[in-house]
């Protein structure tokens, strides 16, 4: 159950990254109380994930998850350039993750 919390958890974070452009500096209100609450969920599901799993492998897989999945939606929703090496870095981010839940 706890890698179940710790994807749950990297997704909020992506939640709440992509949540930050939307709020425009925090002040539209709808925005930023849904990056608040993704935050919330977020910390909160780590820190469940974190009774069971290593530290080390469970912070680098959450902000792995969470920096792939705002790099991807900000290509898709943000425009932002989808480069062969931007990619092959996101590539390299993915097999870190693979290679750590493998291990651990």
């Amino acid at each position: 159950m706890a890698w179940t919390y710790l994807f749950l958890a990297g997704l909020f974070e992506v939640g709440w990254a992509i949540g930050l452009k939307y709020t425009q500096g925090f002040t539209r209100l709808l925005p930023t109380a849904l990056t608040a609450a993704s935050m919330a969920v977020s910390l909160g599901l780590l820190g469940l994930a974190l009774k069971s799993l290593p530290l080390g492998t469970a912070y680098a897989i959450w902000t792995g998850i969470g920096t792939i999945g705002t790099a991807v939606l900000g290509i898709v929703l943000l425009g932002e350039p989808a480069t062969a090496l931007r990619l092959a870095c996101i590539g390299l981010i993915v097999a870190g993750i693979v290679g750590l839940k493998l291990v651990s």
